[in-house]
């Protein structure tokens, strides 16, 4: 069986652009990386600090925990080499597995041939060793195999994840053109909130960033929210692992009486949808939700803390003609009626940015889905900036 405490190499993916954000949660954690690049984390550790790194981390997509790194040209290589390990250690015999890949070999045009591969060596590993084969097949709610192969080096991985930790359990009504859950909170960590000022989110949807919001607020982090992981399918696998990991979060919460956040929609749907978010997140108690136009949305006055609006961009909802009169009003919101604050303003559509008419202090570079986006912050001073000379 796995050793729990036994140490090796963990990659931790996340959305592209999201690995500052994520290496600033692998640190708060203790861990020290050891290469971050675009789309993950690095670094060396056990299965049970796995588990840690599961339900801790607010900007990752997946813990993979590596078993085996070897050479293979091609799909007979990895076959007997995968045939040769002790797959009965792992994966329990009555059980559930799935395979995961990715793949960029010139031997292979078709990744899912790939993961057939590694699926029959794991079977057939099984039959030859114990007579019996666990079941297989796409879902990723028990034990998850992870193939990397790139050209003739072969790693594989337990996902310690299975299903996505970019998605954090509470949006059990997405809304339209939601945003996932890791980016809203990458977004959050980009900004100068100090998580105990007001928070305002016009426009808010389904409520996903007015919920994140809250959730760093209060020191709640996304294990609390699920309770299924891949790493609980593991041979070996103790749920004392897990539970001491899951008390201490629920030990670490802040309950904030004094936070206050805005949330505002001029649907009352989408409105009705992030209050039934909200409660499923636990947060709904620190949000004011309201219906209205975001210009009616109420500004505390003599506070400096954020507006934040996710607004259409064009490539999935709305018509850019009207939009550009939008993101003409946002400005002037932001201009006439949120001085003292900092206002950001997440779009994927570069040239819509320029009806703000306001300079941003930062651009600050995010993807969602393959749309190059920005985070655009405005420092809207309460009176007229000056310069001492």
């Amino acid at each position: 069986m796995p050793d729990f405490n036994s140490s090796s190499r963990i990659i931790i993916t996340c959305s592209n652009r999201l690995s500052p954000y994520l290496q600033m949660g692998i640190a708060e954690l203790g861990f020290k990386p050891e290469r971050v690049f675009k789309t993950g984390v690095e670094l060396k550790g056990t299965l049970q600090d796995c588990i840690c790194l599961n339900l801790n981390l607010r900007c990752a997509s997946q813990v993979l925990f590596s078993l085996k790194e070897f050479n293979a040209d091609n799909a007979d290589d990895l076959y007997n080499t995968l045939l040769d390990f002790s797959w009965e250690d792992v994966i329990v015999v009555d059980g559930y597995f799935s395979i995961s890949s990715n793949v960029s070999n010139d031997t292979i045009n078709n990744s899912l041939f790939a993961n057939v591969k590694v699926k029959d060596a794991i079977v057939d590993r099984f039959r030859n060793k114990t007579g019996e084969r666990p079941d297989s097949g796409p879902m990723l709610d028990k034990t998850v195999i992870h193939l990397y192969w790139k050209e003739s080096l072969a790693e594989i991985f337990i996902d310690t994840s299975g299903e996505t930790l970019s998605k954090h359990g509470y949006r059990k009504i997405p809304g339209k053109a939601p945003m996932l859950e890791s980016l809203a909170a990458a977004t959050l960590l980009a900004t100068k909130w100090d998580r105990k000022s007001v928070f305002i989110n016009p426009m808010c949807g389904s409520g996903t960033v007015a919920i994140e919001a809250a959730l760093l607020a209060t020191n709640r982090n996304p294990g609390l929210l699920r309770f299924n992981y891949a790493f609980m399918h593991l041979v070996g696998y103790e749920e004392k692992f897990y539970m001491d990991e899951f008390t201490r979060l629920e030990k670490q919460v802040a309950e904030v009486d004094e936070l206050k956040i805005i949330a505002t929609d001029i649907s009352e749907d989408a409105v009705n949808i992030s209050k039934v978010n909200a409660g499923i997140a636990g947060v709904e108690e620190y949000i004011d939700f309201a219906v209205c136009d975001f210009e009616e949305t109420v500004i505390p006055e003599g506070e400096n803390g954020i507006v934040y609006f996710n607004p259409e961009y064009g490539d999935r909802l709305g018509v850019e003609a009207e939009l550009e009169i939008t993101y003409k009003r946002l400005g002037d919101f932001l201009k006439k009626k949120c001085k003292g604050y900092f206002g950001y303003i997440f779009t994927g559509n570069l040239e819509l940015a320029k009806k703000i008419g306001l300079k941003p202090n930062r651009r600050i570079e995010f993807y969602t889905s393959k749309i190059d986006c920005r985070l655009l912050e405005y420092e809207l001073y309460s009176g007229t900036k000056r310069t001492d000379k």
